[in-house]
């Protein structure tokens, strides 16, 4: 799942406006030199090495036990005493697509500005949807919705302010999901995980982090009983062979995770410094305002328009906000040859 910023109220829209839509913007831009780079995205550029599975991945039916050992590395990668909290799915989009089918019709409060698809899914089911940035507004709901750390502003909310969230909702029979889609890379602190409050669901991606978005591979982390609602609402073999198998192998990996954190931060200080060159301006990671992740950054410019233009000349795709319009998102580039693509495209030499 990749993003767009919420702005405005709207009933139902007829699509979502999503990052990596390289065809669409390949076809606005006929003569951008080739091959585009796609920073639009916040997915890791410099994905996990894709490891070799067993031929069986392939020919038969998912199993039981492959599931269940890759339920038991993501409890250890989510530092989670027992794999029974966890769901497997094809992607977090898929989880959070089933989610609001599991309610009956309820108050839902969105923290906003965020990822758009929490507030067309539940408003899709007959929910009554509405976009709130203050966390008082999120306790007053049946359903609270928070992304954390925030897609696109990078805004980070305190483990605390969330527990306290979460075990005021347990008191109405309500619910607190928070996606921490872009968790992986920041501290642990930041993380829900293991110690849930009640009545709480966190969606994990392993996608972004590990740069394998094509796989298709989330979870869910709730209690046992909303978990197995979950489950039956998938069906059987809702991942398959190939993606349990990776997956397995890729969360395993600690000593890939901390050289991708090592190498995101460098990068992300590069890229901090070319944007700021540029005439962006980067607020603090984490604060209230703009910032991003390791993954991302997002920065304001008053001529942020002219700037994504320039850049899609030179076939590098930007994730632009047309309600936000001095708003531009920021991937990180993967190899030399695309940080110089984009340096020559920036106006500067860095």
């Amino acid at each position: 799942m990749d993003d767009r910023a919420t702005s405005t109220h709207k009933d139902e829209p007829e699509a979502i406006l999503h990052g990596g839509d390289l065809a669409a913007v390949s076809r606005l831009y006929p003569d951008a030199p080739l091959p585009w780079i796609d920073l639009s995205t916040g997915i890791n550029p410099i994905p996990y090495p894709v490891p070799t599975v067993p031929a069986e991945s392939w020919t038969r039916l998912p199993s039981k036990p492959d599931e269940d050992a890759l339920l038991s590395v993501a409890a250890a990668r989510y530092r989670l005493r027992t794999p029974a909290s966890i769901v497997v799915a094809a992607g977090t989009q898929a989880l959070l697509q089933i989610l609001p089918r599991l309610r009956a019709s309820s108050s839902v409060a969105v923290f906003a500005p965020t990822y758009e698809e929490h507030e067309l899914c539940w408003r899709r089911c007959g929910h009554r949807v509405r976009l709130v940035d203050k966390v008082d507004a999120l306790a007053e709901a049946d359903v609270a919705i928070v992304v954390n750390p925030n897609n696109p502003t990078g805004r980070l909310l305190p483990r605390a302010t969330l527990h306290l969230l979460g075990v005021t909702l347990a008191r109405r029979n309500g619910l607190l999901v928070v996606d921490e889609a872009f968790a992986d890379f920041c501290p642990v602190e930041a993380s829900l995980i293991p110690n849930l409050p009640p009545a709480t669901l966190v969606l994990r991606s392993f996608g972004k982090a590990y740069g394998l978005a094509g796989l298709r591979l989330g979870f869910a982390i709730t209690s046992q009983d909303l978990a197995d609602q979950l489950r039956r609402a998938l069906g059987p073999w809702a991942v398959s062979g190939p993606a349990l198998a990776i997956g397995s192998i890729a969360l395993a990996d600690d000593q890939w995770l901390r050289d991708a954190r090592v190498r995101l931060v460098s990068d992300g200080q590069r890229l901090d410094t070319m944007l700021t060159a540029s005439g962006c301006q980067i607020h603090s990671l984490g604060s209230r305002a703009l910032g991003g992740t390791p993954l991302f950054r997002l920065v304001e410019n008053a001529n942020a328009a002219a700037l994504a233009e320039r850049l899609a000349r030179h076939g590098i795709h930007v994730r632009r906000f047309p309600a936000q319009p001095n708003w531009l998102r920021f991937g990180l580039p993967g190899d030399a040859s695309e940080w110089q693509r984009l340096a020559q495209a920036l106006g500067g030499a860095f």
